[in-house]
């Protein structure tokens, strides 16, 4: 039986239909640093308020699970597609994962985020009962003289940092530049790093939410006292090897359709930029690959059931779809392209 029938031939033989191209609900997170950018510049629908800090696009993590908006298979959650359809889904080179691997999101740092360090694996396991986080971000818009903080000093190790922890004196230890809209900057866990106010990006992470947070800028809470820190854990968690980090100088490499750039590539995920000018394809029958545009807009999936990828927008393309057709405006668009490699 072809992966090919319609969900009414797959209904009538009693077989399960193929998953199509998946969009699913933002997740929307209120947090104090945030503000109304998610709405004002990447169009998303917010309540009242000015501390959005973060859309989930896609997540699998405890309770903020995602899930699925339109289609057959609406008001399915992403879990239950990974418990009951993990071969569809992922593959078959991936299809023992229980927990769909990667988490993306869109952040408004209204505010400079606090100075952070994520776990590895062991360490999220041990310290935060949680995966460990590995990241990348892609800025997208940034305020002038905005700035990112990525890695440590090069001069600054263990004591030197501990020392700042204790005194509260973080920022002259931290590695900074101006943020750009187009720069993508890879945080591998161990590295100190935070996001400076005026900033809008997009991120691809691990499924985690480990977070160790080190230094806050003397800010209160919602509660008028100072946010938690979590110095101990982080001084396990960074890696004193890293140093400083710079924006990912891409790769780019030849695509039928338009122009690849090769970004990141590491044990978690892949992740590349596709600048689509023609008709084209992407994704493979053998995982899964997000889509997030980042300019313009784009038709996806056959000419039978295409869905309209616009600005700001994630779409999943399972395992079960093989190569995906993608059809831009005649403005073309610029796409981020994730999966696992």
């Amino acid at each position: 039986m072809s992966r090919f029938m319609t969900h009414e031939q797959c209904r009538r033989f009693g077989a399960r239909p193929p998953l199509g191209v998946l969009r699913f609900e933002p997740i929307q997170k209120r947090l104090i640093w945030g503000g109304r950018r998610l709405a004002d510049l990447l169009g998303k629908r917010l309540g009242p308020g000015a501390d959005y800090a973060e859309s989930w696009e896609l997540s699998d993590h405890r309770d903020d699970i995602s899930m699925v908006a339109e289609g057959p298979l609406a008001g399915t959650s992403l879990r239950q597609l990974v418990e009951e359809r993990a071969l569809d889904l992922f593959g078959p080179s991936l299809a023992n994962c229980r927990q769909f691997p990667l988490l993306v999101k869109f952040l408004d740092a209204n505010q400079t985020l606090s100075v952070q360090v994520h776990p590895d694996d062991e360490q999220g396991r041990l310290l935060a009962n949680d995966n460990g986080k590995t990241e990348a971000w892609v800025v997208m818009h940034a305020e002038p003289g905005a700035l990112i903080y990525a890695g440590l000093r090069a001069d600054v190790g263990r004591d030197e940092f501990a020392k700042g922890l204790e005194t509260g004196q973080v920022e002259p230890l931290l590695h900074r530049f101006e943020a750009r809209p187009g720069q993508c900057i890879f945080i591998p866990a161990g590295t100190v790093h935070a996001i400076g106010a005026g900033v809008v990006l997009a991120e691809i992470q691990q499924m985690s939410d480990a977070t160790f947070r080190v230094f806050d800028w003397g800010r209160e809470g919602p509660d008028g006292k100072p946010r938690k820190l979590h110095l101990d854990e982080a001084l396990v968690a960074t890696d004193f090897t890293r140093g400083p980090v710079s924006p990912i100088r891409p790769i780019v490499a030849h695509h039928p359709a338009g122009m690849l750039e090769r970004l990141v590539r590491c044990p978690q995920f892949v992740l590349e930029r596709l600048q689509l000018r023609d008709v084209g394809t992407v994704g493979t029958a053998d995982r899964f690959t997000i889509v997030i545009c980042l300019r313009g807009s784009a038709e996806v999936g056959p000419e039978s059931s295409r869905t309209l990828l616009k600005f700001a927008e994630t779409l999943l393309l399972p395992a079960d779809l093989g190569p995906c057709e993608l059809r831009p405006a005649p403005s073309g668009c610029d796409l981020l392209l994730a999966t696992v490699p």
